[in-house]
Order: structure tokens, then sequence, then C-alpha cells
């Protein structure tokens, strides 16, 4: 380790997640030696006492409340806002940070000047491996991703053998999960922070697509691997579906305009325009 190791600041932005926020916490408050850190979290007007037994439990951590359902870049903006750190550390309430992880996705950023994002292997409660990364988002690529993660999840001997050795080889990827993604301070601010357009889904993916436009790199880091219990957050909202196709319009809006139309009268072929 260099003579001062970087700080670090770990934003969590919460929206009624009382039930898995302190797991959360107890992973990382006081965990993250040799690193100095600050633990922010965000919350997006919870109404099950999530900000309360935050304040109760971990004095430590700092509570910003956005005042409204801000959604999650906005809400992870104000908490990068309110930190000065070398690096930040976006961190899901449903995830559980081991002991070594933290430090491997910072040393594989201190190995590597020219790479501004590191992500974890992902894992869920039983420990198999989650597809927290991908192509880069185009026509092609989704129909590829989500043939390999239906067949995935329908647990395919080959493809399953597939995904459990991929998400053991370190590299480059194209994007990597948010759900917990760590970026140089530097970077993040190099590409306007996290794109507010994109109330909640594809934030990560816009986030890294805009980092790699500038010529850094984003490294997939296995040797870091993180519990995520996935979609909580997802399953208590309403609006998830809405949401998701707002998000996923907006990407193509933002980086493939000439495929606007075409996903747009999809949408109307398939129904689901209606969610948009």
């Amino acid at each position: 380790m260099p003579a001062d190791p970087p700080d670090l600041a770990i934003i969590v932005v919460t929206y009624n997640s009382g039930a898995e926020i302190g797991d959360c916490l107890e992973s990382v408050v006081g965990r993250t030696a040799p690193y100095d850190a600050q633990v922010v979290v965000v919350d997006n007007r919870s109404t099950d006492g999530t900000p309360a037994l935050v304040r109760t439990r971990w004095p430590a951590v700092r509570v910003i409340d956005a005042g409204g359902n801000l959604g999650f870049a906005r809400a992870n903006n104000l908490g990068i806002a309110a930190t000065a750190s070398e690096y930040v550390l976006l961190l899901n309430p449903d995830t559980v940070v081991p002991p070594g992880a933290i430090r491997a996705l910072v040393d594989a950023l201190e190995r590597n000047a020219d790479a501004a994002v590191a992500g974890p292997r992902l894992v869920d409660a039983t420990g198999a491996a989650e597809l927290s990364f991908g192509p880069p988002i185009s026509p092609w690529g989704e129909l590829k991703q989500k043939l390999l993660m239906t067949l995935y999840h329908r647990r395919v001997a080959p493809v399953a053998r597939h995904v459990e050795r991929r998400s053991r080889e370190a590299g480059d990827r194209a994007w990597v999960s948010g759900a917990c993604l760590l970026i140089r301070r530097a970077d993040l601010e190099a590409v306007g922070g996290l794109d507010e357009r994109f109330f909640m889904y594809t934030e990560d993916v816009d986030l890294c697509t805009s980092v790699r436009a500038r010529g850094r790199r984003v490294l997939f880091v296995p040797g870091a691997e993180v519990r995520h219990l996935r979609g909580r957050s997802a399953s208590r909202n309403p609006e998830t579906e809405r949401l998701r196709r707002q998000s996923h319009l907006a990407y193509y809006e933002k980086h493939l305009p000439l495929w606007v139309g075409p996903l747009r009268l999809y949408l109307r072929l398939t129904g689901k325009a209606a969610h948009v």
C-alpha cells in the first residue's frame, strides 16, 4: 500500500430499505481499512423509518434527506456532491460487502491508471453469479444478453457453466453493475456525474459508456465478490416497468439516436409502449 492510501466515499441510496440496510452498513461501516471512508446514505423519502434507523444505529454515517423520491441517479449525485474523496463507491442497500472486496476494487484502479471504473463479481443469496456486466447496449447486444440471461435463469447447464467461468475472468467490460461500482472522482466529474434523465435503471450502463467514450477503461474484478439480494427495491415500486422503459428509451436517444424510431415501433407492436 502507498504511504497515504486514497480516501473513499461510499454512497448508498435508500428507498424504504429498512429491511436490508442493516446488513449493508454493518459490512462497510468501520470495515474499510486501510482506507479512510465516509459513508453517506441518501434517502429518497422512505416511509418505513429508514433514515431514523440509520441515524440511531450508525451515528457516524451521514444521512441526507433527498426531500422526495429523486431517483437513483439524482440521489447519488447529491451524495457525491456532499463528499470530496478521490474514489467514490456506489453501493445498493441490498448488498453485503465482505472483507477485502473494497480493497481489491481500489487496488485494481491503483494498478491501472487508464481505468476509471471497477466492478466486483456479484453473487445472489445462494452464491450463484449474477450477470453483472455485459456488452454495449444495442439491438443485437440486448438480444444476446437477454437470451443469455433467460437460459441462465433456467439453469441450462452449458450456459450456467459459461456464466460461472466468465464471471471469474478479470478484464475490461463495456459496463459493470451500479449495485457496487467504484469510480475515480476525476472521471465522474469529467462526465458530469450520473445522468439524471435516468430515474432508475440503465444509469450504470450510461455512466460506463460515457467514461469509455473518453478513452477510459471499465474493469471487472472477480477477486472482489459482493452479495447482492437483487431487486428488493424494485419489487416495492409499482412504477418499475414504466421507469425501466423510460430509461431504455433515454439511453437510445442519447447514444443510439438512429435506433429510437425502431425501438418505439417495437414497443408499440409488443404492447409495451403503455409503460413509457
